[in-house]
């Protein structure tokens, strides 16, 4: 199956896609705990697609949490962005599809993921830089996980984005019960602090995530909170 070919795909074939790929470090919980996020993303919201990887009006998806990418790999191949026949030689020597996703192998990838903490800030920036050139138009969504927020990185970047004013910014949180350090109100209460939009969902409820993805938020940017199970469960 090559790039420019095209099959339907459904959000249930996406463990049989995920289950092609093998092999060490696969950060399986991490993988799992962002396929409905991404799926109502890529299938409902995003106004993306393999022919417009280059187009300036595209929105951008930044994928923070990058660990454990095979959930990520699996939508991209669903939706034609990667051929199929590439998810069995997951992190391989020679495979495009490493541990964690690299812009410029991965159709479709917005940004090469590794530290974790720098997709927000790097978000921030996409959107202002996308003001700048006077681009209306194009989204940035980036999804980060619940840990990630211990870095702070990602404060310094809530902290500017919402007086600022980046409606064309949204964030999905992946909460897992990962993180190290509790938040007063929660997480969603952290953002709104900062003048954001926040919205905590069902993480697995498809409807759910999209009605808060898709929540109105004039003059401000957005944070939806996918709750799933804990990552020890």
């Amino acid at each position: 199956m090559t790039i420019t070919e095209k099959r339907d795909y459904e959000y249930t074939d996406l463990p049989r896609l995920m289950g092609l790929m093998t092999g060490d470090e696969k950060h399986g919980p991490a993988a799992t705990s962002t396929m409905d996020a991404l799926w109502v993303l890529y299938d409902r919201v995003l106004r993306v697609g393999p022919e417009r990887v280059g187009d300036p009006e595209r929105d951008r998806f930044l994928l923070s949490k990058g660990h454990g990418p095979m959930a990520y790999y699996a939508v991209l191949a669903a939706k034609g962005f990667v051929p199929v026949d590439w998810l069995p030689g997951f992190g391989s020597y020679a495979s495009p599809l490493g541990h964690h996703p690299d812009r410029v192998l991965v159709p479709g990838a917005e940004i090469g993921s590794g530290s974790l903490g720098h997709g927000l800030p790097i978000a921030v920036g996409t959107a202002l830089g996308l003001r700048a050139q006077g681009l209306g138009t194009p989204h940035v969504w980036v999804l980060v996980g619940d840990a990630e927020l211990d870095e702070g990185s990602n404060h310094e970047a809530i902290a500017y984005a919402g007086p600022t004013g980046l409606d064309r910014l949204h964030t999905v949180v992946i909460d897992n019960s990962s993180a190290s350090h509790a938040r007063p109100g929660g997480i969603a209460a952290r953002f709104d602090a900062a003048g954001w939009s926040a919205r905590t969902v069902d993480g697995r409820d498809h409807d759910a995530l999209y009605a808060a993805f898709t929540a109105p938020h004039p003059g401000r940017p957005h944070v939806v909170v996918a709750q799933v199970e804990p990552k020890s469960a």
